[in-house]
């Protein structure tokens, strides 16, 4: 199958199009982008800016992928958008390439799901195998981790980490990080409200390790003893041997624990500098 591109569309001749790419009417792809093979174009999709795209993505109509970032700070500079493989843009999504802060760029990684209307933001870093419903909202420099799924019009305060495996209801405003296997809800009160035992099983994680994130919910969450306690706790139940889905919980704990607002990396990726390189190529794969 060779390269289809709609004679109803304007591709810039500078652009860089791989094999087998379809491009349907009405689409806009600008100067600055790479599109990798396999990749789908329905139609009205506009793709602009310093933005690389992997290979076999599909983007649904009206799809903006790439726009300018909705930051007041932003001059022009060449920021940067990096998709990875096998993802999904369902029909309005938008997702801007980054501002002049951080890094400079905007990242998504591979087999991510992104339903209608659903937004990311400048400098936010999607991993793999997530999960955006219709009409989440995600603010800049939010990191969402592998497998993490965020429920129907649900929005996400700037700075956020959301970990691995965690799930927030719908209609949910998650102001503060949200740790890895947990499942947050609440609008007026947003907080952790149990262990997603579904989402750990799908992901093969073992009974071990489930039972072993749920006592420390229970001793954290419900007992609320201290994570230094907790750590302790377990060290002499388990020899030492502390599972890497525990491990993971208490670091993500650990991160927040000096933070003013819930938020870990907010004081660190605010004062963050960096130099941008226009010619910086830098895959998703590898910033993941």
């Amino acid at each position: 199958m060779s390269t289809n591109i709609s004679n109803l569309s304007y591709v810039d001749p500078k652009a860089e199009i791989g094999e087998d790419v379809s491009i349907g009417p009405f689409c806009h792809v600008g100067p600055n982008v790479r599109i990798g093979k396999g990749s789908v174009l329905d139609s009205h999709v506009s793709i602009t800016g310093h933005t690389n795209i992997g290979e076999r993505n599909r983007f649904f109509p009206t799809s903006v992928i790439g726009a300018e970032p909705q930051d007041a700070g932003y001059s022009g500079a060449p920021t940067r958008l990096e998709i990875g493989d096998d993802n999904l843009f369902r029909e309005g999504c938008t997702v801007h390439r980054g501002a002049e802060k951080e890094d400079h760029c905007t990242r998504i990684g591979n087999r991510n799901t992104f339903l209608c209307n659903s937004h990311v933001a400048h400098n936010c870093h999607i991993f793999d195998n997530v999960t955006l419903v219709n009409g989440v909202l995600i603010g800049g420099h939010v990191h969402v981790h592998d497998r993490a799924i965020i429920s129907g019009n649900t929005v996400v305060h700037q700075f956020c980490t959301i970990g691995t495996l965690a799930f927030i209801t719908g209609a949910a405003r998650a102001t503060i990080d949200v740790p890895p296997y947990m499942i947050c809800t609440g609008s007026d009160e947003f907080r952790v409200r149990t262990v997603n035992m579904v989402g750990m099983q799908r992901a093969g994680i073992s009974e071990s390790s489930v039972a072993a994130v749920r006592k420390a919910h229970r001793l954290i969450y419900r007992k609320n003893k201290k994570l230094d306690e907790v750590r302790e706790i377990f060290s002499q139940e388990l020899e030492g041997v502390i599972p890497f889905t525990l491990n993971a919980l208490f670091e993500h704990l650990e991160s927040i624990k000096g933070s003013k607002a819930g938020r870990g990396r907010e004081e660190a990726a605010r004062n963050a500098k960096f130099t941008p390189d226009e010619n910086d190529q830098n895959s998703t794969r590898r910033a993941a």
